[in-house]
């Protein structure tokens, strides 16, 4: 991931509960939503579940540059909470992450 050309970071994260995990990781993702707010330079973070796919997250998140990012995932909480998603999810966190470059027209 890089920074935009205007700095900040934009992070898209696609998470799929394991089967009969859907409320645990529901449970999982609201609990770290307000800490990851609070984290130096973030500038939106919300989490959403796919309407009508029970057990599908999306999370979006905006940061001022990716120092603020890499600041995120490097804090000792999100160390801690990296096994726990993984027992809640399927697949790697790695393949559900995309970085997002805006783009406007000219004029």
């Amino acid at each position: 991931m890089t920074a935009t050309p205007n700095g900040y970071v934009t992070v898209i994260w696609d998470a799929k509960a394991k089967a009969g995990r859907e409320a645990d990781l529901k449970a999982f993702i609201t609990a770290a939503v307000t800490p990851s707010r609070n984290d130096p330079g973030n500038i939106d973070y919300e989490a959403h579940e796919v309407e009508g796919r029970p057990g599908s997250f999306v999370i979006y998140e905006r940061w001022e540059s990716r120092a603020h990012l890499e600041a995120h995932l490097a804090a000792p909480r999100m160390q801690e909470l990296v096994p726990q998603m993984l027992e809640l999810t399927e697949g790697s966190i790695e393949d559900g992450i995309r970085l997002l470059r805006p783009f406007r027209p000219a004029h």
